[in-house]
Protein backbone atom coordinates (compact mmCIF):
# COMPACT_ATOMS: atom_id res chain seq x y z
CA UNK A 1 0.00 0.00 0.00
CA UNK A 2 1.28 3.46 -0.90
CA UNK A 3 1.83 5.51 2.07
CA UNK A 4 -0.18 8.21 0.65
CA UNK A 5 -3.50 6.05 0.52
CA UNK A 6 -4.02 5.77 4.58
CA UNK A 7 -3.77 7.93 7.50
CA UNK A 8 -2.83 5.14 9.50
CA UNK A 9 -0.84 2.08 7.65
CA UNK A 10 0.03 -1.03 9.27
CA UNK A 11 3.02 -0.71 11.52
CA UNK A 12 5.65 -3.43 11.78
CA UNK A 13 6.65 -4.41 15.28
CA UNK A 14 9.71 -2.10 15.12
CA UNK A 15 8.12 0.54 14.41
CA UNK A 16 8.38 3.07 11.53
CA UNK A 17 9.84 6.31 11.08
CA UNK A 18 8.74 9.27 8.84
CA UNK A 19 11.39 11.90 7.92
CA UNK A 20 9.73 15.07 7.34
CA UNK A 21 10.17 18.39 5.91
CA UNK A 22 8.57 21.43 7.70
CA UNK A 23 9.29 24.31 5.08
CA UNK A 24 11.68 27.17 5.87
CA UNK A 25 8.88 28.02 8.38
CA UNK A 26 5.59 29.52 7.14
CA UNK A 27 3.28 26.63 7.98
CA UNK A 28 0.98 26.89 5.33
CA UNK A 29 4.15 25.39 3.29
CA UNK A 30 3.41 22.07 4.50
CA UNK A 31 2.67 19.50 2.13
CA UNK A 32 -0.64 17.52 2.25
CA UNK A 33 1.31 14.20 2.95
CA UNK A 34 3.14 15.98 5.78
CA UNK A 35 -0.16 16.50 7.42
CA UNK A 36 -1.31 13.30 6.91
CA UNK A 37 2.10 11.91 8.58
CA UNK A 38 1.33 13.88 11.42
CA UNK A 39 -2.34 12.96 12.35
CA UNK A 40 -0.39 9.60 12.12
CA UNK A 41 2.15 9.59 14.51
CA UNK A 42 2.86 8.89 17.79
CA UNK A 43 6.08 10.28 18.49
CA UNK A 44 6.80 13.57 16.64
CA UNK A 45 10.69 14.58 17.27
CA UNK A 46 11.86 18.09 16.09
CA UNK A 47 14.09 21.13 16.52
CA UNK A 48 12.25 24.01 18.94
CA UNK A 49 12.20 25.65 15.83
CA UNK A 50 10.02 23.30 14.05
CA UNK A 51 7.75 22.61 16.66
CA UNK A 52 5.37 25.13 16.47
CA UNK A 53 4.62 24.49 12.80
CA UNK A 54 4.32 20.99 13.12
CA UNK A 55 2.81 20.00 16.95
CA UNK A 56 -0.96 21.75 15.74
CA UNK A 57 -1.18 18.79 13.36
CA UNK A 58 -0.55 16.03 15.52
CA UNK A 59 -3.25 14.02 17.58
CA UNK A 60 -3.90 14.91 20.96
CA UNK A 61 -1.87 12.92 23.21
CA UNK A 62 1.36 12.17 21.01
CA UNK A 63 4.65 12.38 22.47
CA UNK A 64 6.44 15.02 21.59
CA UNK A 65 10.68 15.35 21.72
CA UNK A 66 12.30 18.75 21.30
CA UNK A 67 15.69 17.92 20.52
CA UNK A 68 16.41 21.39 22.18
CA UNK A 69 16.02 20.34 25.55
CA UNK A 70 16.26 16.75 27.08
CA UNK A 71 12.44 16.83 27.85
CA UNK A 72 9.03 14.59 26.63
CA UNK A 73 6.06 16.21 26.42
CA UNK A 74 2.31 15.15 25.87
CA UNK A 75 0.20 16.84 23.98
CA UNK A 76 -3.01 16.94 25.49
CA UNK A 77 -4.92 19.32 27.92
CA UNK A 78 -3.38 17.76 31.01
CA UNK A 79 0.02 18.00 29.68
CA UNK A 80 3.12 16.03 31.63
CA UNK A 81 6.49 16.27 31.33
CA UNK A 82 8.86 13.71 31.67
CA UNK A 83 12.64 14.30 32.22
CA UNK A 84 15.15 11.61 30.66
CA UNK A 85 18.03 10.62 32.79
CA UNK A 86 20.56 12.05 30.70
CA UNK A 87 20.50 14.23 27.45
CA UNK A 88 19.93 12.05 24.15
CA UNK A 89 20.56 13.12 20.59
CA UNK A 90 17.88 12.90 18.09
CA UNK A 91 19.00 9.58 16.20
CA UNK A 92 19.08 7.61 19.28
CA UNK A 93 16.05 9.70 20.09
CA UNK A 94 14.11 8.21 16.98
CA UNK A 95 15.50 4.83 17.20
CA UNK A 96 14.58 3.78 20.48
CA UNK A 97 10.96 5.07 19.81
CA UNK A 98 10.86 3.45 16.59
CA UNK A 99 12.44 -0.01 18.70
CA UNK A 100 9.47 0.51 20.78
CA UNK A 101 6.62 -0.14 17.66
CA UNK A 102 5.75 3.08 17.80
CA UNK A 103 4.96 5.78 14.87
CA UNK A 104 7.45 8.38 15.00
CA UNK A 105 7.76 11.42 12.83
CA UNK A 106 11.13 13.13 12.58
CA UNK A 107 10.26 16.51 11.49
CA UNK A 108 13.09 18.76 10.50
CA UNK A 109 13.42 22.28 8.86
CA UNK A 110 13.09 22.64 5.22
CA UNK A 111 13.69 19.49 3.64
CA UNK A 112 15.56 16.54 4.97
CA UNK A 113 17.86 16.01 1.26
CA UNK A 114 18.90 19.41 1.46
CA UNK A 115 18.68 21.77 4.62
CA UNK A 116 19.25 18.64 6.75
CA UNK A 117 21.76 15.92 7.75
CA UNK A 118 18.92 13.42 7.71
CA UNK A 119 20.69 10.55 6.11
CA UNK A 120 22.59 9.30 8.98
CA UNK A 121 19.36 8.95 10.93
CA UNK A 122 18.12 6.98 7.71
CA UNK A 123 21.26 4.93 7.55
CA UNK A 124 20.84 3.63 11.28
CA UNK A 125 16.99 2.69 10.53
CA UNK A 126 18.04 1.07 7.73
CA UNK A 127 20.76 -1.19 9.33
CA UNK A 128 18.27 -2.16 11.67
CA UNK A 129 15.70 -2.87 9.31
CA UNK A 130 13.47 -0.26 10.79
CA UNK A 131 10.96 0.86 7.73
CA UNK A 132 11.44 4.53 7.21
CA UNK A 133 9.91 6.98 4.19
CA UNK A 134 10.88 10.74 3.52
CA UNK A 135 8.20 13.63 2.77
CA UNK A 136 9.88 15.95 1.44
CA UNK A 137 9.59 19.74 2.01
CA UNK A 138 9.85 22.97 0.69
CA UNK A 139 14.06 24.13 1.30
CA UNK A 140 15.02 27.33 2.78
CA UNK A 141 17.44 28.09 -0.68
CA UNK A 142 14.11 27.90 -2.42
CA UNK A 143 11.09 28.82 -0.15
CA UNK A 144 12.93 31.88 1.00
CA UNK A 145 14.16 33.49 -2.44
CA UNK A 146 10.44 32.89 -3.59
CA UNK A 147 8.85 34.82 -0.58
CA UNK A 148 11.68 37.66 -1.19
CA UNK A 149 11.24 38.21 -4.60
CA UNK A 150 14.11 36.51 -6.37
CA UNK A 151 13.44 33.90 -8.75
CA UNK A 152 16.37 31.79 -9.61
CA UNK A 153 15.60 31.25 -12.56
CA UNK A 154 14.16 32.47 -15.60
CA UNK A 155 13.36 31.67 -18.83
CA UNK A 156 17.07 31.50 -20.51
CA UNK A 157 17.83 29.85 -17.80
CA UNK A 158 21.13 29.80 -15.75
CA UNK A 159 23.26 27.24 -13.05
CA UNK A 160 21.60 27.29 -9.74
CA UNK A 161 24.05 26.42 -7.14
CA UNK A 162 23.36 26.10 -3.38
CA UNK A 163 26.29 26.55 -0.62
CA UNK A 164 26.05 26.03 2.76
CA UNK A 165 28.71 29.05 4.26
CA UNK A 166 29.54 26.65 7.44
CA UNK A 167 30.89 23.41 5.62
CA UNK A 168 32.24 25.06 2.25
CA UNK A 169 35.52 24.31 1.17
CA UNK A 170 38.12 26.26 -0.92
CA UNK A 171 37.65 24.72 -3.58
CA UNK A 172 33.49 25.51 -3.57
CA UNK A 173 34.25 28.82 -3.42
CA UNK A 174 36.47 29.00 -6.09
CA UNK A 175 34.03 26.82 -8.23
CA UNK A 176 31.05 29.22 -7.61
CA UNK A 177 33.19 32.58 -7.41
CA UNK A 178 34.28 31.40 -11.24
CA UNK A 179 30.66 31.00 -12.56
CA UNK A 180 28.58 33.35 -13.45
CA UNK A 181 25.22 31.56 -12.49
CA UNK A 182 22.85 32.33 -9.08
CA UNK A 183 24.36 31.38 -5.69
CA UNK A 184 22.11 30.99 -3.31
CA UNK A 185 24.11 31.07 0.32
CA UNK A 186 22.96 29.49 3.66
CA UNK A 187 24.70 31.53 6.54
CA UNK A 188 24.21 34.00 9.09
CA UNK A 189 23.30 37.20 9.65
CA UNK A 190 26.92 38.36 11.09
CA UNK A 191 28.60 35.83 8.20
CA UNK A 192 26.93 37.45 5.23
CA UNK A 193 29.79 40.03 4.78
CA UNK A 194 32.55 36.87 5.19
CA UNK A 195 30.92 34.81 2.52
CA UNK A 196 30.43 37.58 0.14
CA UNK A 197 34.42 38.56 0.58
CA UNK A 198 34.83 35.15 -0.47
CA UNK A 199 32.77 35.00 -3.62
CA UNK A 200 34.82 38.46 -4.55
CA UNK A 201 38.08 36.33 -3.58
CA UNK A 202 37.26 34.21 -5.95
CA UNK A 203 36.52 36.45 -8.72
CA UNK A 204 33.32 37.92 -8.54
CA UNK A 205 32.59 41.18 -9.32
CA UNK A 206 31.87 43.29 -5.93
CA UNK A 207 29.18 45.19 -7.75
CA UNK A 208 27.41 41.46 -8.35
CA UNK A 209 23.67 42.01 -7.24
CA UNK A 210 22.93 40.32 -3.52
CA UNK A 211 19.95 39.84 -1.29
CA UNK A 212 20.18 38.81 2.18
CA UNK A 213 16.99 37.47 3.96
CA UNK A 214 16.24 36.88 7.55
CA UNK A 215 13.51 34.77 9.00
CA UNK A 216 12.26 34.23 5.39
CA UNK A 217 8.67 32.98 5.03
CA UNK A 218 7.39 34.30 8.01
CA UNK A 219 5.50 37.63 9.04
CA UNK A 220 9.45 38.76 10.68
CA UNK A 221 10.56 38.88 7.31
CA UNK A 222 13.13 41.63 6.42
CA UNK A 223 15.41 41.48 2.85
CA UNK A 224 17.99 43.98 1.93
CA UNK A 225 19.40 44.63 -1.32
CA UNK A 226 22.90 45.42 -1.74
CA UNK A 227 26.11 44.25 -3.28
CA UNK A 228 28.90 41.75 -2.78
CA UNK A 229 30.90 44.69 -2.20
CA UNK A 230 28.18 46.60 -0.14
CA UNK A 231 26.59 44.34 1.97
CA UNK A 232 28.32 45.32 5.08
CA UNK A 233 27.84 48.80 4.69
CA UNK A 234 24.20 48.14 4.21
CA UNK A 235 23.43 46.24 7.25
CA UNK A 236 25.57 48.53 9.27
CA UNK A 237 23.52 50.98 7.84
CA UNK A 238 20.46 49.89 8.67
CA UNK A 239 21.87 49.02 12.19
CA UNK A 240 21.18 45.10 11.86
CA UNK A 241 24.81 44.57 12.46
CA UNK A 242 26.34 44.53 14.88
CA UNK A 243 23.73 42.76 17.26
CA UNK A 244 23.44 39.87 19.46
CA UNK A 245 21.01 38.43 17.10
CA UNK A 246 24.26 38.06 14.91
CA UNK A 247 23.86 34.37 14.84
CA UNK A 248 20.44 34.41 13.04
CA UNK A 249 20.22 31.76 9.91
CA UNK A 250 19.95 34.06 6.88
CA UNK A 251 19.45 33.19 2.81
CA UNK A 252 21.66 35.17 0.62
CA UNK A 253 20.66 35.17 -2.87
CA UNK A 254 23.71 36.49 -5.47
CA UNK A 255 23.39 37.04 -9.12
CA UNK A 256 21.28 39.04 -11.25
CA UNK A 257 18.41 38.05 -10.82
CA UNK A 258 18.45 39.54 -7.03
CA UNK A 259 19.04 42.99 -8.54
CA UNK A 260 17.04 45.40 -6.58
CA UNK A 261 15.25 46.71 -9.47
CA UNK A 262 13.66 43.63 -10.32
CA UNK A 263 13.02 42.86 -6.82
CA UNK A 264 10.87 46.02 -5.89
CA UNK A 265 8.60 44.55 -8.44
CA UNK A 266 8.61 40.97 -7.48
CA UNK A 267 8.57 41.39 -3.80
CA UNK A 268 4.44 39.71 -2.98
CA UNK A 269 5.32 39.08 0.09
CA UNK A 270 6.47 42.07 2.22
CA UNK A 271 4.78 44.61 0.44
CA UNK A 272 1.51 43.21 1.96
CA UNK A 273 -0.79 45.71 3.22
CA UNK A 274 -0.33 45.41 6.46
CA UNK A 275 2.85 43.03 6.75
CA UNK A 276 4.27 42.36 10.03
CA UNK A 277 1.51 44.61 11.91
CA UNK A 278 0.80 43.08 15.63
CA UNK A 279 -3.13 43.77 15.50
CA UNK A 280 -5.17 43.25 18.58
CA UNK A 281 -8.41 41.14 17.89
CA UNK A 282 -10.53 41.90 21.38
CA UNK A 283 -13.25 38.68 20.60
CA UNK A 284 -12.60 35.15 21.70
CA UNK A 285 -10.51 33.09 19.63
CA UNK A 286 -14.16 30.50 18.11
CA UNK A 287 -15.38 34.41 17.03
CA UNK A 288 -11.64 35.71 15.93
CA UNK A 289 -11.14 32.56 13.39
CA UNK A 290 -11.93 33.65 9.84
CA UNK A 291 -10.74 37.65 10.90
CA UNK A 292 -7.58 36.72 12.04
CA UNK A 293 -7.53 34.29 8.74
CA UNK A 294 -8.48 37.04 6.46
CA UNK A 295 -5.67 39.16 8.62
CA UNK A 296 -3.13 36.96 7.96
CA UNK A 297 -3.94 37.15 4.10
CA UNK A 298 -2.66 40.94 4.57
CA UNK A 299 0.44 39.86 6.06
CA UNK A 300 -0.74 40.80 9.72
CA UNK A 301 -0.03 39.08 12.74
CA UNK A 302 -3.11 38.86 14.94
CA UNK A 303 -3.53 38.25 18.73
CA UNK A 304 -6.55 37.81 19.93
CA UNK A 305 -8.14 38.61 23.40
CA UNK A 306 -11.29 37.69 24.75
CA UNK A 307 -12.90 40.98 26.14
CA UNK A 308 -15.77 39.17 27.32
CA UNK A 309 -16.87 35.84 28.91
CA UNK A 310 -19.97 34.22 28.46
CA UNK A 311 -22.02 32.55 30.83
CA UNK A 312 -25.56 30.28 31.54
CA UNK A 313 -28.36 32.62 32.33
CA UNK A 314 -28.59 33.15 36.17
CA UNK A 315 -32.71 31.03 35.75
CA UNK A 316 -32.12 28.30 32.91
CA UNK A 317 -36.58 27.47 33.44
CA UNK A 318 -37.00 30.33 30.75
CA UNK A 319 -34.74 28.91 28.28
CA UNK A 320 -35.43 24.89 28.96
CA UNK A 321 -39.19 26.02 28.72
CA UNK A 322 -38.58 27.52 25.25
CA UNK A 323 -36.23 24.67 24.03
CA UNK A 324 -38.97 21.85 24.72
CA UNK A 325 -41.91 24.39 22.69
CA UNK A 326 -39.27 24.15 19.46
CA UNK A 327 -40.22 20.14 20.04
CA UNK A 328 -44.02 20.85 20.65
CA UNK A 329 -44.66 23.56 17.77
CA UNK A 330 -44.76 26.20 20.01
CA UNK A 331 -43.06 28.53 17.22
CA UNK A 332 -43.26 29.63 13.73
CA UNK A 333 -39.56 31.17 13.59
CA UNK A 334 -36.30 30.75 15.81
CA UNK A 335 -34.06 33.83 15.33
CA UNK A 336 -30.41 33.64 16.02
CA UNK A 337 -28.41 37.04 16.57
CA UNK A 338 -24.91 35.40 17.16
CA UNK A 339 -22.82 32.47 17.48
CA UNK A 340 -23.33 32.21 21.14
CA UNK A 341 -27.09 32.37 20.88
CA UNK A 342 -26.71 28.84 18.69
CA UNK A 343 -24.43 27.70 20.88
CA UNK A 344 -26.73 28.15 23.80
CA UNK A 345 -29.55 26.18 22.18
CA UNK A 346 -26.80 23.38 20.81
CA UNK A 347 -26.03 23.02 24.41
CA UNK A 348 -29.67 22.76 25.35
CA UNK A 349 -30.61 20.16 22.87
CA UNK A 350 -27.58 18.15 23.55
CA UNK A 351 -28.68 18.21 27.61
CA UNK A 352 -32.27 16.41 26.33
CA UNK A 353 -30.40 14.10 23.42
CA UNK A 354 -32.49 16.14 20.71
CA UNK A 355 -30.13 16.80 17.57
CA UNK A 356 -30.82 19.72 14.37
CA UNK A 357 -34.08 17.04 13.32
CA UNK A 358 -36.28 19.06 16.06
CA UNK A 359 -36.37 21.98 14.00
CA UNK A 360 -38.13 20.29 11.25
CA UNK A 361 -41.11 22.59 10.28
CA UNK A 362 -39.46 25.61 12.18
CA UNK A 363 -38.26 28.33 9.70
CA UNK A 364 -34.69 29.55 11.33
CA UNK A 365 -33.16 33.15 10.68
CA UNK A 366 -29.52 34.17 11.37
CA UNK A 367 -27.86 37.37 11.93
CA UNK A 368 -23.97 37.46 10.07
CA UNK A 369 -21.92 34.73 8.04
CA UNK A 370 -20.70 33.28 11.61
CA UNK A 371 -24.14 32.87 12.94
CA UNK A 372 -24.70 31.49 9.58
CA UNK A 373 -21.94 28.60 10.06
CA UNK A 374 -22.22 28.00 13.30
CA UNK A 375 -26.16 26.52 12.36
CA UNK A 376 -25.00 24.66 9.43
CA UNK A 377 -22.13 23.27 11.57
CA UNK A 378 -24.96 22.27 13.77
CA UNK A 379 -26.85 20.67 10.44
CA UNK A 380 -29.30 23.71 10.07
CA UNK A 381 -29.62 25.89 7.22
CA UNK A 382 -30.66 29.15 7.83
CA UNK A 383 -33.91 29.79 5.72
CA UNK A 384 -33.71 33.67 5.90
CA UNK A 385 -30.36 35.59 6.46
CA UNK A 386 -30.21 39.61 5.97
CA UNK A 387 -30.02 40.46 2.37
CA UNK A 388 -28.06 43.96 3.46
CA UNK A 389 -27.16 45.43 6.75
CA UNK A 390 -25.95 41.69 8.67
CA UNK A 391 -27.62 43.08 12.42
CA UNK A 392 -31.01 43.63 14.13
CA UNK A 393 -32.01 45.98 11.63
CA UNK A 394 -30.97 44.42 8.70
CA UNK A 395 -33.23 41.08 9.47
CA UNK A 396 -35.81 43.41 9.91
CA UNK A 397 -35.61 45.08 6.46
CA UNK A 398 -36.12 41.36 4.80
CA UNK A 399 -38.29 39.55 7.77
CA UNK A 400 -41.90 38.76 6.10
CA UNK A 401 -44.96 39.99 8.14
CA UNK A 402 -47.21 37.51 9.62
CA UNK A 403 -50.00 36.47 7.69
CA UNK A 404 -52.51 34.59 9.80
CA UNK A 405 -53.33 32.91 6.40
CA UNK A 406 -50.08 31.29 5.61
CA UNK A 407 -48.49 31.37 8.73
CA UNK A 408 -50.06 28.87 11.20
CA UNK A 409 -48.48 29.55 14.28
CA UNK A 410 -47.81 33.30 15.10
CA UNK A 411 -44.76 32.82 17.56
CA UNK A 412 -40.81 33.75 17.45
CA UNK A 413 -38.32 32.48 19.89
CA UNK A 414 -35.74 35.03 20.33
CA UNK A 415 -32.70 33.27 22.29
CA UNK A 416 -29.96 35.75 23.21
CA UNK A 417 -27.45 37.80 25.56
CA UNK A 418 -28.90 39.85 28.49
CA UNK A 419 -27.73 42.77 27.40
CA UNK A 420 -29.13 42.63 23.91
CA UNK A 421 -31.38 45.81 22.69
CA UNK A 422 -34.89 45.75 22.13
CA UNK A 423 -34.62 46.88 17.99
CA UNK A 424 -35.51 43.01 17.16
CA UNK A 425 -38.21 42.50 19.08
CA UNK A 426 -40.04 45.84 18.66
CA UNK A 427 -39.52 45.00 15.32
CA UNK A 428 -41.32 41.90 14.93
CA UNK A 429 -43.95 42.90 17.04
CA UNK A 430 -44.82 45.88 14.58
CA UNK A 431 -44.83 43.26 12.29
CA UNK A 432 -47.42 41.11 14.00
CA UNK A 433 -45.84 38.51 15.59
CA UNK A 434 -45.53 37.42 18.79
CA UNK A 435 -41.69 37.11 20.06
CA UNK A 436 -40.86 34.70 23.53
CA UNK A 437 -37.48 36.93 23.97
CA UNK A 438 -35.35 34.69 25.96
CA UNK A 439 -32.07 35.06 27.85
CA UNK A 440 -30.16 32.04 26.67
CA UNK A 441 -26.75 33.30 27.87
CA UNK A 442 -25.29 36.18 30.33
CA UNK A 443 -22.37 38.61 28.74
CA UNK A 444 -19.71 39.06 31.49
CA UNK A 445 -16.09 41.29 31.19
CA UNK A 446 -13.27 38.84 30.52
CA UNK A 447 -10.62 38.70 33.06
CA UNK A 448 -7.56 40.97 32.49
CA UNK A 449 -4.86 38.90 29.80
CA UNK A 450 -1.21 38.99 30.88
CA UNK A 451 0.70 41.18 32.34
CA UNK A 452 2.63 41.58 28.70
CA UNK A 453 -0.44 42.05 27.02
CA UNK A 454 -1.14 44.46 28.88
CA UNK A 455 1.84 45.95 28.63
CA UNK A 456 1.74 46.26 25.04
CA UNK A 457 -1.65 47.62 24.73
CA UNK A 458 -0.95 50.80 26.79
CA UNK A 459 3.11 50.61 25.65
CA UNK A 460 2.53 50.77 21.40
CA UNK A 461 3.35 47.30 20.95
CA UNK A 462 0.07 47.07 18.66
CA UNK A 463 0.26 48.46 15.34
CA UNK A 464 -3.22 48.16 15.23
CA UNK A 465 -6.52 47.55 17.18
CA UNK A 466 -10.15 46.29 15.69
CA UNK A 467 -13.09 46.70 17.67
CA UNK A 468 -16.21 45.29 16.48
CA UNK A 469 -18.51 46.88 19.27
CA UNK A 470 -18.81 49.82 21.75
CA UNK A 471 -18.79 46.84 24.20
CA UNK A 472 -15.76 45.55 23.14
CA UNK A 473 -14.25 48.81 23.39
CA UNK A 474 -15.41 49.31 26.70
CA UNK A 475 -14.17 46.09 28.07
CA UNK A 476 -10.57 46.22 26.67
CA UNK A 477 -10.26 49.40 28.47
CA UNK A 478 -11.50 48.24 31.69
CA UNK A 479 -9.67 45.40 31.72
CA UNK A 480 -5.85 46.11 29.69
CA UNK A 481 -5.97 49.78 30.01
CA UNK A 482 -6.24 52.48 26.68
CA UNK A 483 -4.30 51.36 23.52
CA UNK A 484 -1.24 53.80 23.42
CA UNK A 485 -1.57 56.81 20.81
CA UNK A 486 0.46 55.01 18.04
CA UNK A 487 -1.69 52.61 17.81
CA UNK A 488 -3.90 52.34 14.87
CA UNK A 489 -8.12 52.55 15.76
CA UNK A 490 -10.26 51.06 13.61
CA UNK A 491 -13.75 51.00 13.99
CA UNK A 492 -17.00 48.52 13.05
CA UNK A 493 -18.87 51.54 12.50
CA UNK A 494 -20.20 55.14 13.87
CA UNK A 495 -21.92 53.67 17.21
CA UNK A 496 -18.60 51.88 17.85
CA UNK A 497 -16.35 54.93 16.71
CA UNK A 498 -18.04 57.59 19.37
CA UNK A 499 -17.73 54.94 22.15
CA UNK A 500 -14.01 54.87 20.96
CA UNK A 501 -13.41 58.66 21.00
CA UNK A 502 -15.36 59.21 24.47
CA UNK A 503 -12.56 57.14 25.82
CA UNK A 504 -9.94 58.90 24.33
CA UNK A 505 -9.33 57.18 21.11
CA UNK A 506 -8.99 59.03 18.07
CA UNK A 507 -10.29 56.78 15.12
CA UNK A 508 -8.29 56.24 12.20
CA UNK A 509 -10.16 53.80 10.16
CA UNK A 510 -13.99 52.78 9.90
CA UNK A 511 -15.38 50.34 8.06
CA UNK A 512 -18.08 50.97 5.18
CA UNK A 513 -20.60 48.65 6.46
CA UNK A 514 -20.65 46.77 10.04
CA UNK A 515 -19.12 43.93 8.23
CA UNK A 516 -16.29 42.32 10.26
CA UNK A 517 -14.66 41.49 7.36
CA UNK A 518 -15.30 44.88 5.96
CA UNK A 519 -13.16 45.60 9.27
CA UNK A 520 -9.99 44.25 8.13
CA UNK A 521 -10.20 45.54 4.56
CA UNK A 522 -10.60 48.63 5.35
CA UNK A 523 -7.48 48.55 7.64
CA UNK A 524 -5.76 47.05 4.83
CA UNK A 525 -6.92 49.44 2.61
CA UNK A 526 -5.33 52.13 5.16
CA UNK A 527 -2.15 49.93 5.62
CA UNK A 528 -1.66 50.08 1.67
CA UNK A 529 -2.17 53.63 1.72
CA UNK A 530 0.05 54.44 4.26
CA UNK A 531 3.24 52.45 2.72
CA UNK A 532 2.37 54.43 -0.92
CA UNK A 533 2.91 57.19 0.63
CA UNK A 534 6.11 56.53 2.42
CA UNK A 535 7.71 55.14 -0.60
CA UNK A 536 6.74 58.26 -3.04
CA UNK A 537 7.97 59.87 -0.31
CA UNK A 538 11.56 57.79 -0.08
CA UNK A 539 10.43 57.59 3.61
CA UNK A 540 11.49 53.74 4.80
CA UNK A 541 8.34 52.11 5.41
CA UNK A 542 7.23 51.28 9.52
CA UNK A 543 4.90 49.96 11.32
CA UNK A 544 3.26 52.39 13.23
CA UNK A 545 4.53 50.74 16.66
CA UNK A 546 7.92 51.43 15.23
CA UNK A 547 7.32 54.96 15.34
CA UNK A 548 8.66 57.65 18.67
CA UNK A 549 5.93 58.22 21.33
CA UNK A 550 4.49 61.48 20.36
CA UNK A 551 4.65 61.33 16.24
CA UNK A 552 1.36 60.74 15.43
CA UNK A 553 -0.03 63.14 18.02
CA UNK A 554 2.11 65.72 16.28
CA UNK A 555 1.28 64.90 12.80
CA UNK A 556 -2.49 65.18 13.04
CA UNK A 557 -2.84 69.05 15.00
CA UNK A 558 -0.64 70.38 11.91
Amino acid sequence: MSPTTSNHPAVPAHGHVTFLGAGPGDPGLLTLRAVEALAGADVLIAEPEVLDVVRTHAQPGVAVVDTGTPQLTVVDEASTTVVPPEPRDAANLVMEAARGGKRVVRAVSGDPGLDAYAAGEMLKCASEGITFEVVPGIAAGVGVPAYAGVPLRDAEGADVRFVDARTASDRCWTEVGTSDGTVVVSTTLDSVAAAAAELVSAGRKPDTPLTVTVAGTTTRQRTWSATLGSIAQTLKQAKVLPSPEGHRPVIAVVGERSAAAQRDQLSWFESKPLFGWKVLVPRTKEQAASLSDQLRSYGAVPSEVPTIAVEPPRTPQQMERAVKGLVTGRYEWIAFTSVNAVKAVREKFEEYGLDARAFAGIKVAAVGEQTAKALIAFGVKPDLVPSGEQSAAGLLEDWPPYDPVFDPIDRVFLPRADIATETLVAGLIELGWEVDDVTAYRTVRASPPPAETREAIKGGGFDAVLFTSSSTVRNLVGIAGKPHNVTVIACIGPATAKTAEEHGLRVDVMAPEPSVHKLAEALADFGAARRAAALDAGDPVTRPSERRPGARRRRTTT
